[in-house]
Order: structure tokens, then C-alpha cells, then sequence
């Protein structure tokens, strides 16, 4: 029985691991700052010179390099430096938002990109993030913070993957920057975690991987739950090098404070 005790315990902190690390596949920087932003529509583009402002109405699209911004509204804003020529430091979409990169797209009803704060924000009721096959929803709002190198989703986020599903309240990844590169560094998913597979459902309050020692967590009132078997605790943890797993022990909300596993020998006959 231990043996198929470390079995489902591998299974979802491996799962943990692949939900989490969908994140990075859309956050990243808009490397084409150095190219011309072309802005059309279907409507009218209006200069507004007092105000340091463009809008563009019905149908508007910005494009600039390998990405492009849709929407019904654009409104991007403009300084003039002292050396001459103009700088845009924000970028506003309204209404049917959507976001073109060669890593994935984006939408939402509304986004906000803010040169100076090095921060972007996409708000709306049916937020979504596609990419690699791979759909991340919330209902609140995507945060990206450039100098951080950090996404967060905020809101009853949610990851399906073809086999799996990752949930929580939020959730937050960090990069590490190369030359060409960006690489998941760390990942938490906060509030309410519920990962689930075709075999497997593992529930506690926080998720978290750690690149660097190569380290998956559930952390609070850990439930792992495999057709009628169950292992309860309030830390289950996967080393992804030595691919060992260990549920621990200690105080959990009912008072409990021993990791406990309840197997029942025939369940692996039973047709689900």
C-alpha cells in the first residue's frame, strides 16, 4: 500500500508543477519599442494636441513589430522630450480587447499599459490567456510588472490543460530575463487549490514551485483523493530531482495533527 501511496502523491505534485508553470507562456515584454507603432481603424483617428493624445474609434488596431492590440477604442498617449520627436508612455484599449503575440493571445474588455510604471493591466468578466494549448481565465483582472518579471491572475483564476486543471483565488509567477530567454523561476497559486486529473483530485490552500531546488508544494489542509482512497495532511512536497514524495503531519483545521491515508485494497478494480 505505501507504494501506491507514493504513486498518487507524485502524480499531483508533478500535475502542480505543469498547471503552474503554464503562466510564463504569455508574459513577456514587448521587445519592438525601437519600431514604428502603426494605429488604423474603422472609424476615425483623432489628434488631440492639447490633451498629448491619439484615439483611434471602431475597429482599432496598434501593431508594433510581431504584436498587435484590438479594439473597439485606443487611446495612446504621447510626451515630446525636449530632444525632439515624440515618445508614446501609455496605451489604453477599451471594449473587445484582444492581444496578438507570437507566445499566445489575450483578451479582455479593457487594458492598460503604462510605460512609466513598467506595469500592464487587463480587467473584464471573461478574461482569458491562451497559449501552447493551454487557456488561463480569471475574473478579475492580469497583472504584468516588467522590472519584476512577474504575472499575476487575479480572481478565481484557472489553467486547463488537455489532461488537467489548476485553481485557486490567484495566482503569481516570476521569470528569470536571458539574452533570448525567459524561464520560469517561481510560481504560487494562492487560496482555495484545487488541481484535477482524469485519476486525481488534490486540494489545500496554497501551491508553490521553486525552480532553483527543483521543489513542488501544497501547503494547508493537503487532500489527496484517488477514486474511493484518500491522504490527508497539511504538506505534501515532490522533489522533482530525486522524484521522491512525502505528505507530512500537523495541525490542520480540525484539529488533526497526523498525515493520515485510508486505502481501500479493491478500489483499483472498480470501473470509475
Amino acid at each position: 500500500m505505501m507504494k501506491k501511496t507514493k504513486k498518487y502523491l507524485i502524480c499531483g505534485c508533478t500535475l502542480a508543477v505543469l498547471a503552474i508553470a503554464a503562466l510564463p507562456a504569455f508574459a513577456a515584454e514587448n521587445n519592438n519599442k525601437k519600431q514604428p507603432l502603426d494605429i488604423s481603424a474603422d472609424g476615425t483617428l483623432e489628434w488631440h494636441r492639447n490633451d498629448n493624445m491619439y484615439i483611434a474609434r471602431g475597429k482599432a488596431v496598434a501593431a508594433q513589430g510581431n504584436t498587435t492590440i484590438k479594439a473597439q477604442v485606443l487611446e495612446a498617449y504621447y510626451r515630446e522630450p525636449e530632444k525632439g520627436g515624440m515618445e508614446i508612455w501609455k496605451i489604453i484599449a477599451k471594449d473587445n480587447v484582444e492581444i496578438d503575440a507570437p507566445n499566445g493571445q489575450a483578451f479582455g474588455d479593457h487594458a492598460v499599459y503604462n510605460l512609466d510604471d513598467a506595469k500592464a493591466v487587463m480587467t473584464g468578466k471573461d478574461l482569458k490567456l491562451i497559449s501552447d494549448g493551454q487557456v488561463l481565465t480569471a475574473n478579475e483582472r492580469f497583472e504584468y510588472f516588467t522590472q519584476q518579471s512577474k504575472l499575476v491572475a487575479i480572481g478565481e483564476a484557472k489553467i486547463v490543460r488537455p489532461t488537467e486543471t489548476l485553481e485557486s483565488q490567484n495566482m503569481t509567477a516570476w521569470f528569470k530575463e536571458g539574452q533570448d530567454t525567459r524561464e520560469l523561476s517561481r510560481a504560487e497559486a494562492d487560496g482555495n487549490v484545487v488541481i484535477t486529473t482524469a485519476e486525481e483530485k488534490i486540494t489545500g490552500n496554497k501551491g508553490v514551485y521553486r525552480k532553483d531546488d527543483n521543489m513542488a508544494e501544497i501547503l494547508g489542509d493537503v487532500v489527496i483523493t484517488r477514486g474511493q482512497n484518500i491522504l490527508k495532511g497539511t504538506r505534501a512536497e515532490l522533489d522533482l530531482v530525486t522524484n521522491i514524495s512525502r505528505i507530512f503531519g500537523g495541525e490542520t483545521s480540525n484539529g488533526d495533527t497526523r498525515v493520515r491515508g485510508t486505502f481501500y485494497p479493491d478500489s483499483a478494480d472498480k470501473k470509475p
